[in-house]
């Protein structure tokens, strides 16, 4: 079947009604999302997930019968899971449970279809581009924190897609994976070398070998769409035309 062709079938899942109907509000406008429901009930949701009716859950944390978390262990990955709540805290719990994203309310439609993109993407997978090899710089590799004190994950330069600065985390997505580190944007900037990356927005920094294309104020890194915020645009478009 083709991407064309295939709708992702999505439950909203959430305490309160009303944010429940604007999650499923925004599946509906979206073309290749298809909404199964939205419900408060979490055990309602335990149901379809485990009858395989559901591809995709937007779930809420903070519920009063059963927890986001516990329902996340419950489900065993049966299906994916986009977190949907107003605490940051439990966002490396999430992705330690192999969540999609972490979407912070109230929720732009911009991010949340940002978060179905990279699911689409889990799902059908689009062939994978060739491999861009750069000459190494320094060592060619950082390593970032993990999730205790002596844990520390090595990255090299050329698998790096970009970096997401969240508050007081990082992501840094690579071409198979998210690493979530306790770690400032800024540190990830004066570490990472000059001639090989540049910050984008005070949220991205993004490697130049990655980008497929410049459109106005947005650059694109496969199916990605960052933007280039106002601080950062005239250097990254001294550095795109030389």
């Amino acid at each position: 079947m083709s991407n064309a062709e295939q709708t992702i079938r999505c439950l909203a899942v959430d305490d309160e009604a009303y944010a429940a109907e604007i999650i499923a509000g925004y599946i509906n406008k979206t073309p290749f999302l298809e909404l199964v429901g939205a419900t408060s009930d979490p055990f309602e949701a335990l149901r379809l997930v485990q009858a395989n009716q559901v591809d995709l859950v937007f779930l809420d944390i903070q519920m009063p019968e059963l927890t986001g978390i516990q329902f996340l262990k419950i489900c065993g990955g049966k299906c994916k899971v986009v977190l949907t709540t107003a605490y940051p805290e439990y966002a490396l719990e999430g992705f330690e449970l192999d969540v999609i994203d972490y979407l912070l309310k109230p929720i732009p439609y911009e991010r949340f279809y940002k978060s179905a993109v990279k699911v689409r993407q889990m799902i059908t997978p689009a062939a994978a581009p060739a491999p861009v090899h750069l000459p190494v710089t320094d060592n060619g590799y950082l390593f970032i924190k993990g999730d205790n004190k002596n844990k520390f994950i090595r990255v090299e330069y050329n698998d790096i897609l970009y970096l997401e600065g969240l508050k007081n985390y990082v992501s840094v997505y690579t071409g198979t994976q998210r690493l979530i580190t306790y770690q400032s944007l800024r540190e990830f900037e004066e570490q990472l070398p000059k001639n090989l990356f540049m910050r984008i927005h005070k949220s991205y920094i993004v490697p130049f070998s990655k980008i497929r294309m410049v459109d106005g104020n947005a650059v694109y890194i496969g199916d990605n769409c960052l933007p280039v915020g106002e601080t950062y645009r005239s250097e990254f478009f001294r550095k795109i035309r030389e």
